[in-house]
């Protein structure tokens, strides 16, 4: 796997991602909104060893959801990850190669800075992930209809 700056064409192709309930909360519509922000923030593409985008990662406030900033919950100092992971590629014993190596990448980029992440609460797939990785749950807050939780990974002493 490989990161690449992500493209319109890339960005075009995500916003054609289309997820099976639940995980149709993760759906977008290719607005000219939508486009930018996956054009205009710190949004990278994962390609695969057959140069298929299967998936991207973001940092920084791209990765956190507007509603928790307000709450407070982003005020520690951390960087903030979040990403996605082609609908057909997930669910499927694929994610933990795949957030192992977007958690290397960043880690690479970022090496003394805690890292946070957003998720619906609902996702007990992706939860479940994280916390192979020693992310551990922090904040729970609302958003609209979705209650989301903060997640920071706890280092350990080897």
């Amino acid at each position: 796997m490989r990161i690449q700056k992500i493209n319109e064409e890339m960005a075009m192709e995500i916003l054609q991602w289309k997820y099976e309930p639940p995980y149709d909360f993760y759906n977008n519509e290719a607005t000219p909104e939508a486009l930018a922000e996956l054009l205009e923030n710190n949004y990278q593409g994962i390609i695969s060893s057959q140069e298929e985008l299967i998936g991207f990662f973001c940092t920084g406030t791209a990765a956190q959801v507007p509603s928790g900033a307000l709450l407070g919950v982003y005020e520690e100092k951390m960087l903030d990850i979040g990403l996605g992971m082609k609908p057909v590629l997930t669910g499927n014993g694929k994610g933990t190669d795949f957030f192992s190596f977007v958690i290397n990448t960043i880690q690479k980029q970022n090496e003394s800075i805690p890292l946070r992440l957003t998720v619906a609460s609902f996702n007990q797939r992706a939860i479940h992930l994280y916390k192979k990785f020693g992310f551990v749950h922090k904040f729970e807050f609302t958003s609209g209809p979705y209650d989301f939780m903060t997640m920071i990974q706890v280092k350990t002493h080897e």
